[in-house]
């Protein structure tokens, strides 16, 4: 029996999250299969993999053939460089003690990577969250000065209505000029 190693789609449209099976070659991409070995959510950034990582070797060493994503995937978890060392065991080129030595520094270099990327992540939403406050913080100033100076033209108007009321109502009340009596 051939197998494959494959991703099979679940969630809803447009937000779509998959297994990595194990499955026969002639099985549809959501049917029938034999193991399921992990999981792959390509929605999160990074994307996140959560894989049975012996069970994933023991299916490349057994001669599985996964998918174009699905050997980016393992190889991104270290699936194959793994599969590489245990070579290089069978061969003699160094031991297990060595080979778990580099496969540990090569996990440890890669989870740095994730962590910058994360971190980087993290510092652009800040960013954008801060120059969206700083938008925001603009846009109140602009609308405070316009209220205010609406105001200002609106107690401008009040007090010059006034003053003309005033001005009005002092010259009703002066007594018009007659003419000075001569003696």
């Amino acid at each position: 029996m051939a197998t494959k190693i494959r991703l099979q789609r679940h969630g809803r449209k447009g937000y779509a999250f998959y297994s990595i099976v194990i499955a026969d070659v002639r099985a549809p991409r959501d049917g029938k299969f034999t193991e399921k070995i992990g999981t792959y959510n390509p929605n999160t950034n990074p994307a996140t993999v959560d894989l049975n990582f012996e069970r994933a070797l023991y299916w490349v060493e057994t001669g599985a053939q996964p998918t174009d994503t699905v050997r980016n995937i393992l190889s991104r978890e270290g699936v194959y460089l793994m599969k590489h060392l245990r070579g290089g065991i069978k061969k003699g080129a160094f031991d297990e003690a060595a080979a778990q030595i580099k496969f540990n520094a090569w996990k440890a270099d890669r989870q740095k990577g994730l962590q910058a990327v994360e971190a980087k992540v993290a510092a652009e939403k800040k960013a954008a969250a801060a120059a969206a406050l700083e938008a925001e913080k603009k846009t109140n100033e602009e609308i405070a000065k316009k209220v205010a100076d609406k105001k200002a033209a609106e107690a401008a108007a009040k007090a010059e209505a006034e003053a003309a009321a005033k001005a009005e109502a002092a010259a009703s009340e002066t007594p018009t000029e007659e003419a000075p009596a001569e003696a």
